[in-house]
């Protein structure tokens, strides 16, 4: 088993341990397809595969292309909804469920029977709630959200892919169907398009396996950023995200991957995923095929492969 140690050896073993996951995984590169509704995401080449470990103590691994920036997607969502958490925790629960879909990320007829409350933040029209609390509890919403993803990968230079954004904003049709259904139901309180405009924005960032790792680090150290020790988030809130990113975090895919893999993640359809072994360590991979489902499919083989090599799994 890997521990988490401070130790040149314990180091050595992650990346000797991701070596060999990375080798055994790479026979998936090329499936599955890439996000095509967003025409910029559809000229990435599949071949493309990274993945970095950063871990409690701050020791880090990387392999493949890890280095590589990609547009997170809806990982995005996973840093927006730790800032609508601080500005209205309690009112956000009013607005947003905590409940796995069980339908695909961007579906509208759920939000319509259950008039115009998405089942969770995850989903696109609950990352709408949590970017209209993020609209109207700052002067500079996108500027927040970058500035949070900055400082969480120590990465000054992460920034927005402009033509990412443009591209989602050309096709954000449905999005757009999403966010004015939860406008005439109530639910939010921004102008549409300035909700839209900082969603497609958050949905742009582009960051490496390793900025992504460093991340998200804070949600395996009880809150606390790794390589700072600036408290992030309340162990409770820790918690909590990380519930979420497992019971939600891929969708309709979700049981499968508790079920392969068995600890907190989050996808986005840029390929990229980031796994959570509380206490231990953030994963991150990035691969752009993707399965039926919009999940990396090298990047859920990856990590299957890396827990059962590493013996672990929050069940």
């Amino acid at each position: 088993m890997v521990k988490s140690s401070s130790s040149s050896s314990e180091t050595a073993d992650v990346q000797s341990v991701l070596e060999a996951v990375y080798k055994s995984a790479k026979r998936f590169v090329g499936r599955g397809k890439v996000a095509t509704y967003i025409p910029a995401l559809a000229r990435v080449p599949k071949e493309k595969f990274g993945m970095a470990v950063v871990a409690v103590d701050g020791s880090e691994a990387v392999v493949g292309d890890a280095e590589e920036a990609f547009s997170i997607q809806s990982i995005s969502k996973v840093f927006s909804l730790l800032l609508a958490m601080r500005l209205r925790d309690q009112e956000l629960w009013k607005r947003v469920g905590r409940e796995p879909s069980g339908n695909p990320f961007n579906s509208l007829v759920q939000l319509e029977y259950e008039k115009g409350v998405p089942r969770n933040p995850f989903i696109n029209a609950g990352a709408h709630i949590t970017t209209d609390c993020i609209v109207v509890g700052n002067d500079d919403p996108k500027q927040a959200i970058l500035a949070e993803v900055r400082a969480l990968a120590g990465n000054p230079a992460i920034d927005f892919d402009m033509e990412v954004a443009e591209s989602e904003r050309e096709h954000g049709y449905r999005n757009a169907a999403i966010a004015n259904f939860l406008k005439a139901n109530g639910n939010l309180e921004s102008e549409v398009d300035d909700v839209l405009d900082v969603y497609f924005h958050q949905c742009s960032i582009a960051m490496s396996c390793r900025d992504l790792a460093r991340a998200g680090s804070f949600l395996a150290n009880r809150g606390v950023d790794v390589a700072t020790g600036r408290r992030i988030a309340t162990e409770r809130k820790t918690r909590r995200i990380n519930a979420l990113m497992a019971t939600c975090g891929l969708y309709d895919a979700v049981g499968s991957f508790a079920f392969h893999v068995g600890v907190p993640a989050k996808s986005g359809v840029g390929g990229g995923m980031l796994a959570i072994i509380p206490g231990e360590m953030a994963v991150a991979v990035w691969s752009p095929g993707l399965d039926a489902q919009g999940n990396s499919y090298v990047g859920v083989k990856a990590l299957e492969l890396f827990t059962a090599k590493i013996g672990r799994s929050i069940y």
